[in-house]
């Protein structure tokens, strides 16, 4: 029960007891004389139902954001991991290859010895001297000299073979230790998730059914003040970028997707974030795409907002923790938040930090 409604049931209380008192059959009142009033308490005024779910919006919002900034250090996590893993699949393969070589080294090298143990070792002067047939000797040595530098090289090849090994072992330790830190990452990133989307739940779940309906209209209140404000600041006046054929084609992909549930950490088809909905928008485009809008941020190419067109990418908050694609006047598509699906919502109905352009 909030304050002010306990406020109002304890002066309820005392006035029936009042009434109650008064009206008792029997009651004998002494003449009256000064006797100190009882003193009563005016209860404070009730809050404002819509101050209350004013404060309720902004922490939701608050609690939503920092799981979206999580669900971005997963993604990212996941993104670095998966690369990690590859590379280490990679490395593994040029580990078989090497070790196949060097095998194949060594036999050459061991036939090389094993001829070399035939002739007894001697230096060519010592042949020269003691051969039978001194000419056919002279017109072998040079094909002697060519077989002792194929043994130098091949010697070098050894070395450097091995030398390869040793450096493809030390490579793969490398990547294996982050695959682990980034796993460790992931596993962190999700329950931080987990424990903001649980606490966002909870705060909800408290709301009747006519506070949650109030609150979803003080949500679009919101939404349409800024989309108002950034209108009217000129920001749209300049604008009016042709999309490309890529850009046309993310469009599509993203306007497909209307309707379609918010999952943290998805990246379609049945589900999506909202870097998810991006990447993949762009990925069916034909041009790939950082996964996390953060590194979409830091990675692709930024642009002014007058020259803004239609598969551009807006990315929205200080932190760079969320993003949409533009479709054209004045509208974007984007993954919202947990609870909320898919959706065309205004461009500015959110913080804008900039704006990224993927493709050529």
């Amino acid at each position: 029960m909030r304050a002010g409604k306990r406020g109002l049931f304890a002066v309820a209380v005392t006035v029936v007891c009042a009434v109650t008192v008064l009206g008792a059959p029997g009651t004998a009142f002494a003449s009256p004389s000064p006797t100190p009033s009882p003193s009563v308490t005016t209860p404070p005024p009730a809050p404002e139902p819509n101050k209350d779910l004013e404060a309720v919006r902004e922490k939701l919002d608050a609690l939503y954001h920092d799981a979206a900034v999580a669900t971005d250090a997963y993604n990212g996590a996941e993104e670095k991991a998966e690369k990690q893993s590859a590379e280490i699949v990679e490395l593994a393969k040029k580990i078989v290859e090497g070790r196949e070589r060097l095998d194949e080294l060594k036999d050459r090298a061991g036939a090389a010895a094993r001829s070399q143990y035939r002739t007894g070792g001697l230096p060519d002067e010592a042949q020269l001297m003691l051969s039978d047939d001194p000419q056919g000797f002279l017109d072998g040595a040079g094909r002697v000299r060519q077989g002792q530098r194929a043994t130098k090289g091949l010697l070098g090849e050894l070395t450097r073979t091995q030398q390869d090994l040793e450096q493809y072992s030390k490579d793969a330790s490398a990547q294996w230790q982050k695959l682990e830190s980034n796993r460790k990452d992931k596993a962190e990133a999700q329950k931080k998730i987990e424990k903001q989307i649980a606490e966002a739940k909870k705060v909800e779940s408290q709301l009747a059914k006519k506070e949650k309906e109030r609150l979803a209209e003080l949500e679009q209140e919101a939404a349409h003040k800024a989309q108002t404000a950034w209108l009217d600041s000129g920001a749209l006046e300049e604008v009016d970028g042709k999309a490309t054929e890529q850009g046309k084609k993310a469009v599509k992909y993203a306007t497909e997707q209307i309707g379609k549930p918010y999952e943290w950490g998805a990246e379609g088809p049945v589900s999506y974030d909202c870097s998810g909905l991006t990447s993949q928008a762009w990925a069916t485009a034909g041009h790939g795409i950082p996964r996390t809008s953060q590194e979409q941020w830091r990675q692709l190419r930024h642009i002014d907002t007058k020259d803004m067109r239609p598969g551009d990418l807006i990315i929205y908050f200080a932190d760079a923790s969320h993003v949409a694609l533009y479709i054209g006047d004045g509208a974007m598509i984007h993954a919202p938040r947990p609870g909320r699906n898919v959706t065309i919502a205004g461009a500015g109905s959110m913080p804008i930090l900039g704006v990224v352009r993927p493709g050529a």
